[in-house]
């Protein structure tokens, strides 16, 4: 499938925004230029602010869907199915925003222009933002990011459903707390191996409408005001024709964190000249002065504009009520039945079975009392992740559990401890809930250990309330008393699953070793305790996979602040994980038959690989067939993802698959950033899981590889 635009119309668009434009002043001009931008009546201009977010559902502005966090739906691997969750969240924001407009509601978070996706690579499980993104691999990111993109911004070939924003570029992942004055420093090679493809593909293959700068530099230059990344990579080198905004108040860091401007004009001047066309802040507001200073051109201020008025038309905003296909969405497309179905699929589809000795799926009719314990079992801030909307309803682990098992099965239930502190009373002794677990897990058949996070302790520098790096993880254990309550449960001889609510890797090392059975449910969603519960008692099987490595211990990784891709990820790593990229396991067992090239060698046309995955077990169930490529020379990185499909199959049937890998899978980027297609060998490998030793063993089963030649050099 292929986005296609009207680009008649758009250049229309792009005429009127003109002749809007040339009839403003200066001083509207420039208010125009900030994301609260005020309305023009005598232009007909309406006031309109920019900010609006939908990284999960349509976030701060009330009632919406709370889909499962972005590493969560990564979790999916399913790049259908990411299109779908961000159409339906495109018709929430539509319903939403036509309802606003008819009652002269135009405040923050009201608007179509949605700042999402978050495509940066979770290049280090440290990073407090990593769950709003896809994870840690450049192709996932750019497929779904591309898919939730055609999403957002719908097919009409006239009007956008909604603007969706890819952010925050580039080379940004963390540290949170220095973010406002850190210089990334990379290489041209792992710029164009690692830090830009999935912004590539979401501007030229996905035709994102805006784009947002990071806080940090990039080797020396700010991002949002970056001569390489907005002149010649973004414009230039890829042909973006939207419009650049700035992440908020980043404008400002330029001379008061990063020290390469002196003051807010030249910040300003700076950020404007090399291409930022929108201030997610109020500095902007010193564009006047800087174009009466002659330090920006109104020429080049007038084109900033158009941008916006473009995007803006391209909305339907400018034209009469009926004219664009959206306008007739209505409020009852929010939290509508629909809605909550689709979550909840989302849900069932981003679970990652992990571990399984074979005591899942449980059968109700066998327990009589079934013991929830820990501080993420009954949480609701464990199910949502941050940019988050507000749901009508919320169904915990705890709830999902009691609400499956009815009166059938006792649930016995405790917090445990608290997710982080040393107890969960401030006049109690520490460790005040050991008594109630002791007994519990006494009186339980299995126990089922609720642990992990929430995005009070990883999240943006600024929004989390934890007393670590601003956001950041200072490592990759349990927080708090976490991992005493979980030996203290295993001690006790019952049976334990741990079902881990967190949006990033955790070095669960004793977990693998001890528990029966390891889920990993990231953050999921308002129905999150419900799609938990039914993969627990087997009415669905997780098809989850693993969007990003989870490591043993910190000593496996560089340092946080080294920017250098060298020893991290699947991609570079030289070790063996706790559980590899790619990695889940099923309920059911997956054959994949007659893998097979369908030409001899890779041409100018890629290869095309044929294969038939069959259910053997006695369940319907979906697995992820993933292609990887390894180019077979010297100081190449290891195999990398270059292909998925999703294939569902009730039990016993078998399908034909056919996945496409371009000539340009099987080149590597050489130290100038320049993709190299050489003569020599390549290995192609087809399975459900990478090719790697950790994979195999874990799963018990190994990858189908194909060895192909490249004829030519591309």
């Amino acid at each position: 499938m292929e986005l296609v635009r009207n680009k008649e119309k758009v250049a229309a668009f792009r005429e009127r925004a003109k002749e809007l434009v040339s009839k403003m002043t200066l001083q509207e001009k420039v208010d125009q230029t900030l994301h609260t931008a005020p309305a023009i009546p005598r232009l007909g201009v309406k006031a309109y602010n920019w900010w609006n977010e939908a990284l999960h559902g349509v976030a701060r502005a009330g009632i919406a869907t709370v889909f499962p966090q972005a590493i969560g739906l990564a979790a999916t691997f399913d790049e259908d199915f990411l299109e779908e969750i961000a159409d339906a969240i495109a018709t929430e924001g539509r319903a939403k925003f036509n309802m606003q407009q008819q009652h002269g509601d135009t405040d923050i978070y009201k608007g179509l222009t949605f700042w999402s996706p978050n495509v940066n690579i979770f290049r280090d499980p440290r990073w407090g933002r990593g769950h709003e993104t896809y994870g840690e691999d450049p192709y996932l990111s750019g497929r779904l990011g591309t898919r939730f993109i055609w999403g957002l911004q719908g097919h009409d070939e006239n009007y956008m459903k909604s603007a969706a924003c890819a952010k925050h570029y580039a080379v940004h992942s963390g540290p949170e707390d220095v973010r406002h004055s850190f210089n990334a420093i990379a290489t041209k090679q792992d710029m164009y191996e690692t830090y830009l493809p999935a912004f590539k593909a979401c501007v030229q293959e996905g035709l994102v409408e805006a784009i947002m700068g990071a806080y940090n530099r990039t080797n020396g230059e700010p991002c949002c005001g970056s001569v390489e990344l907005l002149q010649k990579i973004l414009r230039a080198e890829w042909g973006f024709e939207g419009h650049v905004v700035s992440d908020c108040w980043a404008i400002k860091d330029f001379h008061e964190g990063h020290f390469v401007t002196s003051t807010p004009v030249e910040s300003v001047s700076m950020a404007m000249n090399n291409g930022c066309d929108l201030n997610c802040g109020n500095l902007f507001h010193y564009l006047k002065q800087a174009v009466e200073e002659g330090r920006v051109s109104e020429e080049r201020l007038d084109e900033a504009l158009v941008n916006l008025f473009t995007a803006r038309m391209k909305l339907g905003v400018f034209d009469e009520k009926g004219k664009n296909p959206y306008d007739d969405i209505t409020y009852d497309e929010v939290d509508s039945p629909a809605m909550r179905a689709l979550n909840l699929k989302a849900a069932l589809k981003s679970v990652v079975l992990l571990k399984n000795d074979g005591i899942l799926p449980l059968d109700k009719s066998k327990l009589k009392t079934i013991g929830v314990i820990g501080p993420n079992a009954n949480s609701r801030a464990a199910l949502v992740g941050n940019y988050e909307g507000t749901s009508s309803r919320y169904i915990t682990v705890l709830e999902g559990i009691q609400d499956y098992v009815g009166d059938d099965v006792r649930v016995l239930t405790s917090e445990g401890c608290h997710l982080y502190m040393p107890k969960t009373s401030n006049l109690a002794l520490e460790n005040n809930r050991l008594s109630e677990v002791q007994e519990i897990c006494k009186l339980s058949d299995i126990v089922i250990a609720c642990m992990g996070l929430d995005a009070t302790l990883e999240g943006e520098e600024g929004d989390t309330g934890n007393e670590y790096g601003s956001g950041d993880k200072p490592n990759l254990d349990l927080p708090g008393l976490q991992q005493d309550i979980l030996e203290e449960i295993i001690k006790s001889g019952k049976p334990t699953i741990l079902v881990l609510l967190t949006g990033s890797a955790m070095a669960i090392n004793f977990a693998d070793e001890h528990a029966a059975a390891v889920l990993q449910g990231w953050y999921p969603g308002a129905q999150g305790g419900k799609a938990i519960a039914k993969i627990l008692f087997g009415e669905n099987s997780p098809e989850g996979k693993l969007p990003v490595t989870f490591y043993r211990s910190l000593d496996e990784l560089p340092d946080f602040t080294d920017y250098n891709m060298k020893g991290r990820t699947y991609r570079y790593m030289t070790g063996d994980a706790l559980y590899p990229f790619g990695y889940g396991l099923s309920y059911t067992d997956f054959a994949f038959e007659d893998v097979k090239a369908l030409e001899e060698n890779v041409t100018a046309d890629g290869v095309n690989i044929s294969l038939t995955v069959r259910n053997n077990g006695k369940i319907a169930a979906a697995e992820t067939v993933q292609a990887y490529v390894k180019v077979c020379r010297e100081g190449a990185p290891n195999f990398q993802l270059k292909g998925i499909k999703k294939v569902y199959l009730e039990a016993g049937e078998a399908k034909e698959v056919k996945i496409y890998l371009p000539k340009q899978a099987f080149g590597l980027f050489n130290e100038d950033g320049k993709l190299e297609i050489k003569k020599g060998e390549v290995c192609v490998y087809i399975g459900g899981q990478a090719p790697n030793r950790r994979s195999e063993e874990l799963t018990g089963r190994k990858v189908t590889e194909l060895r192909l030649a490249v004829l030519e050099d591309y």
